[in-house]
């Protein structure tokens, strides 16, 4: 699973595309309902110079969301300060970070679900008072002080939004969803990077590269990274329509961003079993993942394509699938074809 060119988690070579992140607002591609209204609340924010309320980005990975924190704080004209939800381990590191913060600055926590209980409790009265609680002393000589804090706006953002507790979210004022990008906003991104690395490119190997980027910014660059070594070796004076194709293929990405993984997920699921509803677990077993890898790598883009669906009995390849795969759909599975109240919530 490391080694799939096209999942959405950030890998160590990923580092390059910093470069490439955009710093304002006017530059970033994309997600324009929820750019519009930040554009809205950082310029008032600026107007009444305070503090921006806080601000919650959740959607799949790979689509934005700390770029979208960083250019938040360059819009605002404040310091940036970032970190993640598994790095905070004690209370004691939220107290040092908060207590450096200049006032109007911007903490950006990544993976804000995978707070500690403790450390979030902390954060509570940091959010809503700008205030920290702190204990001092054990047993019946403790007691508690309250520390002043400057105003800051805390940027969360997370994979799962449904993981993270009622009392933290309902102290975000601001909530905003990054959902995938359309080819077309992806041939932008694609065309704009390839302009910064200084990457002759066509309009046709843009939109290739682009439609099999998963409908995400950090695959589209790593796939224009690849394409153009292709590109490269073969002496092309651009990457054309032909060339993107060629090399994508040969990095075993199809014309719809699958790669031979998630190929072998829908083969298992057609020829192993028939087509018939197969569970997690057997699945897992089947082509030797675990049943969290399958269900929070794999199947999100499937779903999405609508090659699988969910079923109380099962999962099962939809006849879309069988058409990709070049497979004859069968009869059978036409008429075992699940009823709406056959399908999960």
């Amino acid at each position: 699973m490391d080694e799939r060119i096209i999942t959405t988690g950030a890998k160590t070579e990923d580092d390059w595309q910093y470069s490439l992140r955009p710093r304002r607002l006017s530059e970033y591609i994309g997600q324009d309902k929820a750019k519009a209204n930040l554009a809205v609340f950082v310029k008032a924010a600026v107007t009444r110079r305070e503090a921006l309320d806080h601000v919650l980005l959740y959607g799949p990975p790979g689509l934005g969301k700390t770029t979208l924190a960083a250019i938040i704080s360059n819009e605002l004209g404040v310091n940036f300060r970032q970190t993640s939800g598994p790095a905070i381990e004690r209370a004691g590191d939220l107290a040092a970070i908060l207590t450096n913060l200049q006032e109007r600055d911007v903490l950006f926590i990544d993976e804000i679900h995978r707070l500690s209980r403790q450390v979030e409790e902390i954060l509570y009265s940091a959010m809503e008072d700008f205030a920290l609680d702190i204990i001092i002393g054990k047993g019946p000589r403790a007691r508690s002080i309250r520390v002043d804090i400057a105003p800051f706006t805390l940027i969360g953002a997370t994979t799962k939004a449904g993981s993270l507790s009622p009392p933290l979210r309902d102290r975000f004022g601001v909530i905003s969803r990054l959902d995938y990008y359309s080819t077309d906003a992806l041939v932008e991104i694609i065309t704009r990077a390839a302009q910064i690395l200084q990457i002759p490119i066509e309009a046709g190997g843009a939109e290739e590269i682009a439609r099999r980027s998963r409908g995400t910014p950090r695959i589209a660059n790593r796939l224009l990274k690849r394409v153009r070594d292709f590109a490269q070796v073969e002496g092309s004076a651009a990457i054309t329509d032909d060339i993107a194709d060629r090399a994508l293929l040969a990095l075993e990405v199809d014309r719809a961003g699958l790669d031979h993984t998630d190929r072998r997920l829908l083969e298992a699921m057609i020829k192993k079993f028939g087509g018939r509803p197969v569970g997690l677990d057997t699945l897992a077993a089947a082509i030797s993942e675990t049943r969290e890898t399958i269900e929070d790598i794999y199947e999100p883009y499937l779903l999405q394509l609508g090659f699988i669906m969910r079923t109380p009995r099962g999962r099962i390849a939809t006849e879309a699938a069988y058409r990709h795969l070049g497979l004859p759909f069968p009869k059978a599975a036409a008429n075992d074809t699940p009823t709406l109240f056959d399908f999960e919530d």
